[in-house]
């Protein structure tokens, strides 16, 4: 995995999306957005916000990101890791590299994924 810069995906044209909603989302009921279960939507969080993904077969099951799928996957994206250990909300102690490359795909995903809410609770926005 790498940086959205680096493998060029940067939205061609923005997407259309709905207005950003600040729906506060517990973090059970992310975790059961997954993509394992048709009767929720696949949901991913970035810094705290939630983003639906939902008909990205990326984040489905055996998708190369479904490790993302139900999760803040915040630490995982600044480290460009795949790695399940790293798919975690905390991220403010990373370097500034790190913190870059996190904004880089908070700003992918922001354009192109409706943020449906924010993670209650979270501390990393």
């Amino acid at each position: 995995m790498t940086t959205p810069s680096n493998l060029g995906v940067e939205a061609k044209a923005p997407a259309d999306l709905n207005p950003p909603k600040d729906d506060p989302i517990s973090a059970e009921y992310l975790s059961k957005c997954n993509g394992n279960d048709s009767n929720y939507p696949v949901y991913v969080a970035v810094k705290g916000r939630v983003f639906d993904v939902t008909g990205n077969n990326a984040y489905a099951p055996n998708g190369p990101y479904h490790v993302f799928a139900g999760k803040d996957a915040s630490r995982a994206l600044a480290m460009s890791s795949t790695k399940a250990a790293d798919v975690r909300p905390d991220w403010t102690d990373l370097g500034d590299k790190e913190k870059g490359v996190l904004n880089e795909w908070f700003n992918f995903f922001n354009k192109r994924y409706n943020i449906v809410g924010r993670v209650t609770g979270a501390s990393n926005l």
